[in-house]
C-alpha cells in the first residue's frame, strides 16, 4: 500500500473549513475532511488525535487573518470597537464556525491573544484590578453573545416573526418589539449593542 501523503496543518484546517462552510457543525467528520482531501479517515489521525483537534484547527484558521494588535492610537472606546469589528468580519464570514468560540476560548492561541489585546485597549482606558475584571468579562459576553444571536437567531428570522404573532393580550410588549425588530439591520443591532455596553463601561470609570 502506497503511504499516504504528507499534509499540512493549514491543508487541513482549509479542507475541515470548506467541509464546515458547506455542511454545517454537525457535517465536520474526519470522514468528511479526509474525503474532501482526498485521503481516508485513519489517515487523518497522524495530524489530529481526535475531532476536538479538527475543531481547534478550524478556529485558528478562521481568526488566523485578524489583525490581534490592540489599537492604542485612539480613544480606547473605539479601540475596542475596532478589535470586536474585526473579530465579527472574520466569523462573519464563516458562521457556521460560532459555536465552536465559546467551546475553544480558553485554548485557542487566536482567542487568546485576542483578549490580550482587548485587556491592554481597557487598562490603557483606566480598567484595572476588579473593574477591569468585570468590563473584560462583559464585553467578552457581549461579543460571543451577540454574535451568536446574528448567525443563530436573527432579527430577521422565522422567529421574531412567530413572537410577534404573539396573543397582544398577553405578550404585549413581546410582540411590539418584534414588530419593529424589522427596521434594525443586523450592523445596527450590533452596534447600537456594543455603544451600549461602552458607554455603561465609560460611566464606571467616571463615578
Amino acid at each position: 500500500m502506497p503511504r499516504p501523503r504528507s499534509l499540512t496543518p493549514a491543508q487541513l484546517a482549509d479542507a475541515a473549513l470548506a467541509v464546515l462552510d458547506r455542511d454545517g457543525l454537525p457535517g465536520l467528520t474526519m470522514r468528511a475532511v479526509g474525503a474532501r482531501l482526498g485521503t481516508s479517515t485513519m489517515a487523518l489521525y497522524r495530524y489530529v488525535a481526535d475531532r476536538d483537534e479538527l475543531e481547534a484547527l478550524v478556529v485558528e484558521r478562521v481568526l488566523d487573518g485578524v489583525d490581534m494588535r490592540p489599537p492604542l492610537d485612539v480613544p480606547w472606546p473605539d479601540g475596542i470597537r475596532e478589535l470586536v469589528h474585526r473579530v465579527r468580519a472574520a466569523v462573519g464570514a464563516h458562521p457556521a464556525v460560532v459555536p465552536l468560540l465559546p467551546a475553544h476560548r480558553h485554548r485557542s492561541p487566536g482567542i487568546l491573544r485576542w483578549g490580550e489585546a482587548a485587556l491592554a485597549v481597557l487598562t490603557r482606558g483606566g480598567f484595572a484590578g476588579t473593574r477591569r475584571v468585570v468590563a473584560f468579562r462583559a464585553l467578552l459576553a457581549y461579543v460571543v453573545g451577540a454574535i451568536q444571536m446574528e448567525h443563530l437567531g436573527a432579527l430577521g428570522g422565522p422567529g421574531t416573526a412567530v413572537i410577534a404573532a404573539l396573543p397582544r393580550d398577553e405578550f404585549p410588549l413581546l410582540a411590539e418589539t418584534a414588530r419593529a425588530a424589522g427596521a434594525v439591520g443586523p450592523d445596527d443591532e450590533f452596534g447600537g449593542g456594543l455603544d451600549l455596553l461602552l458607554d455603561g463601561l465609560a460611566r464606571q470609570l467616571d463615578g
